[in-house]
């Protein structure tokens, strides 16, 4: 396999000293497929590790429901739960739409009420709350988004009206249950949708607020291990018998990952198409080559050389570009992608694109794929140039030296 590598080697290189032109273009073709590639998928995979970051620091592994709407026997249910080794905390809570208002502006949130010493141990919330207020009033606390304190102006320390349309029946009609709070802290989670529309104060508070009496919505759930709470919540809910269900973190996230893994195929796809111009590159400058090495190559059969040999020296040659421009490639790609990480070049509007940053995560795998898949087309490339490459005859070509 030496003298294959050896005479592609030869071959790569122009007349003059170094590489020939049509050589420095496919191998150029090739490192800029790659490093699309590379820098793309990266930033898609970045995309897919923060959101699912910022969703597990807002909501919980899992949530155990109830078929009639509401639990309320949850104290015996936490006790079960409590028992299973796959479970690292849980944290009972209720659950409602409302609307708030500061003044006269206002907007429709989700209230969570929650155990705060239950509720560190399964979300992230309260790590992420960066202004705080104690309460020294009468009026029970809340704790609001940072985008939904821009949105009302409110500051903590401020006082905020909560609305709920399930209120009691009068003479007019349906009178809407009104509470006032007061603001001990805004959070920031970084994931608009959360930043925007979700409140949290006291268990308590809400389950007095909502009328729910000692019931409760759910009951949060603390995995140890995130990536099999498929397999622990359809156990679960065989366990819990017909009454109560478990959804998981990607029951209840699916259409938005599987978005992004559809994305990320089809981003692919579409830039491999970049290494496929590439190759048609190569195939054209072999093509070249085989026609102005036809002396070399009817020498090297009348020393003995066979059709495979010859085969071996155009594919190697193919095979080295590919290579070459693959290598090129990806140090390209990664010190860019290192770039884009490092020193926060795009910025993204957090309300359309949930996040402030682009993230990048360069996957190991991701790399063995790209670079698996440019230079398998570099190598099927190189096949027809190869063919027409052995079969030419040396009798023809040395006739008339």
């Amino acid at each position: 396999m030496k003298l294959p590598f050896f005479i592609a080697l030869r071959y790569l290189k122009s007349k003059k000293k170094g590489l020939s032109f049509g050589t420095v273009i496919s191998i150029s073709g090739v490192a800029v497929g790659v490093m699309a590639l590379i820098v793309v998928i990266s930033v898609i995979s970045g995309f897919h590790e923060d959101l699912q970051k910022k969703i597990l620091g807002a909501q919980a592994h899992a949530v155990v429901l109830s078929y009639s709407g509401g639990i309320k026997d949850y104290e015996s249910l936490t006790d079960f739960l409590s028992k299973k080794q796959e479970i690292k905390a849980f944290s009972p809570f209720v659950m409602g739409q409302v609307l708030i208002s500061s003044g006269k502006r206002s907007h429709g949130v989700y209230l969570r009420g929650i155990i705060p010493e239950y509720d560190k141990n399964t979300t992230e919330v309260f790590s992420h709350v960066k202004y705080k207020y104690e309460n020294h009033t009468d009026l029970p606390w809340i704790i609001i988004g940072k985008e939904l304190a821009n949105q009302l102006g409110i500051l903590p320390g401020d006082t905020v009206t909560v609305i709920s349309p399930m209120g009691t029946v009068g003479p007019l009609g349906i009178i809407p249950k009104v509470k006032k709070f007061i603001v001990t802290g805004i959070f920031e989670i970084g994931m608009f949708e959360y930043d925007a529309n979700l409140v949290i104060t006291d268990l308590k508070t809400a389950q007095e607020f909502f009328e729910y009496g000692n019931t409760v919505t759910g009951i949060q759930l603390k995995l140890k291990d995130i990536y099999k709470a498929n397999i622990i919540s359809q156990s679960l809910t065989k366990e819990l018998g017909g009454q109560y269900y478990v959804k998981d973190w990607m029951q209840m996230n699916r259409n938005l990952f599987s978005a992004l893994k559809l994305e990320k195929f089809a981003m692919f796809v579409i830039l491999i198409l970049i290494v496929l111009v590439a190759s048609f590159n190569i195939i054209s400058m072999l093509m070249v080559n085989v026609t102005e090495k036809q002396r070399d190559i009817a020498i090297l059969k009348s020393m003995g050389a066979t059709d495979s040999l010859i085969k071996w020296i155009f594919m190697s040659q193919g095979f080295l570009i590919g290579l070459i421009g693959t290598i090129i490639g990806l140090t390209g790609g990664l010190i860019l992608c290192e770039i884009v990480k490092s020193y926060d070049i795009v910025k993204l509007p957090a309300d359309v694109y949930y996040l402030s940053k682009l993230p990048v995560k360069v996957n190991l795998l991701d790399i063995l794929i790209i670079s698996a898949s440019a230079l398998i087309i570099s190598l099927i490339s190189t096949i027809y140039p190869a063919h027409r490459a052995a079969k030419i005859n040396p009798v023809e070509i040395l006739r008339y030296e």
